[in-house]
Order: structure tokens, then C-alpha cells, then sequence
């Protein structure tokens, strides 16, 4: 089953990424979460949403899993440095980083609401 759900979505990001439109889609494989990503812009490679699935699975033990996760990824300013911006909804709280690779401002989003999920968790 997990097969089919993967090839489904293979079929709607390559259908999408030749629009260059905004893409959005649930990753339904990452954890028990309802993961959607929206990338805007730019035209998101498989590596990339490997890397987001990766990443994401750390977050399995903080939440439950009806949470919400939302990934919003943009190319703000093309011809300048830094210029991958990545904003991350994840259970009520938020993180907006800007670096020069979306993996790097994906990892420092992710690290600062860990660090807020930490803090929610103690208190």
C-alpha cells in the first residue's frame, strides 16, 4: 500500500514541478503526522524530499499523530546569497529560517522548534 501512495505522489510532484506552480502535497509516509510542503518557486527534487522525511521522523516521539505539520519552502531573491527561505508549523508553534540551502534552513527551523517543543514539554 505504501507503494501505491508513493508512486501517486511521484506522479502529482512531476505533474506539478512542470507547472511551476506552488507545490503542495502530504507526505503521508513520514511517522503517523499529516506532513503538507509547499514550495514555491523552484521545483523540489526527490533528494530534497528525502532529506525533509529524514529530518522529520525525529519529531515522531514529541508528537501525537494527529498533529499538523506544515513545511512552506521558497526561493525568495534568486541572484543573491541566502536566498532559501523555509517556514515550519509544527503543533501550534513556529520557526522561519533563511540560509543558502533549503537542507541548511529545513535543519535550523527544525533544531529551534525542537528546542520549543523541549521548553513546552518542562514546563
Amino acid at each position: 500500500m505504501k507503494n501505491t501512495y508513493t508512486l501517486v505522489y511521484v506522479i502529482f510532484f512531476l505533474y506539478f514541478c512542470t507547472r511551476k506552480e506552488i507545490l503542495s502535497f502530504n507526505l503521508l509516509n513520514i511517522c503517523s503526522m499529516n506532513v503538507t510542503i509547499n514550495a514555491v518557486n523552484f521545483e523540489m527534487a526527490e533528494k530534497l524530499e528525502q532529506f525533509i522525511e529524514k529530518k522529520m521522523n525525529r519529531f515522531e516521539r514529541h508528537l501525537n499523530g494527529d498533529d499538523k505539520v506544515e513545511i512552506r519552502m521558497s526561493v525568495i531573491k534568486p541572484q543573491t546569497n541566502a536566498n532559501k527561505e523555509v517556514k515550519v508549523r509544527i503543533a501550534g508553534l513556529f520557526a522561519e529560517k533563511t540560509a543558502d540551502s533549503f537542507e541548511e534552513a529545513l535543519d535550523a527551523c527544525l533544531n529551534a522548534l525542537e528546542s520549543q517543543l523541549e521548553r513546552r514539554k518542562n514546563a
